[in-house]
């Protein structure tokens, strides 16, 4: 055998052992065909990598997705009231019988851990005129859950929500308004409508009932979706927004706006 052609051959054995890539490369000399596959390949990958690297902040979802993802409505002397994590015995009950003397319809985003153990206050809420929307099961940190865990915190909670009120939810808030854009393209194809705030009281910190006004007060506006909170967890002190929430309905009646429930300020329909 040639000399030159063994030395050829040993040398290309042991690159394909050290450098396994190298001697692809080689390969791929001898058939453009197979490298051009595999350049492709190679180029979605790196694509998809370069896609999934790239978290997009909440702003940025909320203008790439302004039909699913919502943080207020159109700019009409109207305005939505809406109150997080209900219900609680402690806080719901105050937050509805003010409502209720104001002649005020609001929206609640029900967490379903808790509508199981007081399923007669989410049939009051809804007996009362107001709308409901899913707050998840137990409010966790949408970001740190796999997609099935997600999916599950979504759906779990809507059956219960079903089985109590007759119509499956389809606004979601996510808890923290965290959400990944994964998460929200799976609620686009769904039917969901995602919908945070650009008005936020704070009253979950336990603030005072002149702070909570303050927050409110200072920035809410035409289509505002004000935050607050009908329940919280053991230690939560929502006396701030029981004191405020008559003063600041009163307050914005007088500056001549109404308070809608959120389908009716962003024109969508209160059940998938």
């Amino acid at each position: 055998m040639n000399t030159r052609l063994v030395k050829a051959c040993a040398a290309m054995l042991l690159i394909s052992l050290l450098w396994p890539e190298a001697a692809l490369n080689a390969a791929q000399l001898e058939d453009p065909a197979s490298s051009n596959s595999i350049q492709e390949t190679s180029s979605h990958e790196r694509k998809e990598t370069r896609q999934e690297k790239q978290i997009l902040t909440l702003g940025q979802l909320i203008k790439k997705y302004p039909d699913t993802f919502k943080i207020h409505g159109p700019h009409i002397k109207q305005i939505a009231l809406t109150f997080d994590d209900v219900p609680d015995p402690r806080f719901t009950p105050q937050i509805l019988k003010i409502l209720s003397q104001n002649g005020v319809k609001a929206t609640f985003f029900v967490v379903g851990s808790r509508a199981r153990k007081h399923p007669d206050l989410v049939a009051r809420i809804v007996r009362e005129g107001h709308v409901i929307g899913n707050h998840s099961y137990n409010h966790p940190q949408f970001h740190k859950l796999t997609m099935a865990e997600y999916m599950d915190q979504i759906i779990r909670t809507e059956k219960i929500l079903y089985g109590i009120t007759g119509y499956k939810p389809k606004l979601i808030r996510p808890p923290y308004g965290d959400i990944t854009e994964n998460q929200l393209r799976w609620a686009k194809r769904e039917g969901y409508k995602i919908v945070n705030w650009n008005v936020d009281s704070l009253d979950w910190k336990g603030i005072s009932k002149e702070a909570v006004k303050r927050n409110v007060m200072t920035t809410a506006g035409q289509g505002s979706i004000i935050l607050q909170h009908a329940g919280g967890g053991s230690s939560s002190d929502l006396s701030g927004t029981i004191g405020a929430l008559p003063e600041i309905i009163r307050e914005l009646k007088k500056k001549g706006y109404t308070f809608v429930t959120l389908p009716k300020l962003l024109k969508v329909q209160k059940d998938k």
